[in-house]
């Protein structure tokens, strides 16, 4: 139990807060329905914690990125974020693209993510993945493996 607190200790540390913020970390969510993850994030957002994307951020998850401050997210070498169009379940239970959701998906990036989208041909029924250096150069760092290399 000392192992996971001093880990706990560590990850607040280098995330740049203070114990007395709490930290989100975001590790396998292959999203869900807009509303809930809107409702959700607004939650977040007023309660001003840390956003530590260390894995899959996919489908409605990545609305965290347009509802928290910019400066409240990191991410990891681990962080994937997947896009894709909104859908609906159509007449025949199989999807159905829902354009105004889509828009409504979109209009909350920021525009980074939004001209990323962009250059790669909008948000469409195929997933397209942002990780590695493209992720790392438009969001900041958090190292939870930086105690390995703390002098």
């Amino acid at each position: 139990m000392r192992f996971v607190t001093g880990l706990l200790a560590a990850v607040l540390l280098f995330a740049g807060v203070g114990a007395s913020h709490a930290v989100v970390r975001i590790a396998d969510d292959r999203g869900g329905r807009i509303g809930t993850y809107v409702d959700k994030y607004q939650g977040l957002r007023s309660s001003g914690e840390t956003v530590i994307i260390d894995g899959l951020c996919a489908s409605a998850c990545t609305i965290v990125l347009g509802a928290v401050p910019h400066d409240k997210i990191c991410v990891t070498s681990n962080a994937n974020l997947g896009f894709h169009a909104a859908w609906d379940f159509g007449s025949n239970g199989r999807a159905v693209t829902n354009p105004e959701a889509t828009q409504m998906l979109y209009s909350m990036y920021p525009s980074q993510i939004r001209r990323w989208i962009a250059h790669r041909g909008g948000l469409t029924p195929r997933m397209i993945f942002l990780r590695g250096r493209q992720l790392t150069g438009m969001y900041k760092p958090c190292y939870l493996n930086a105690q390995a290399s703390a002098h």
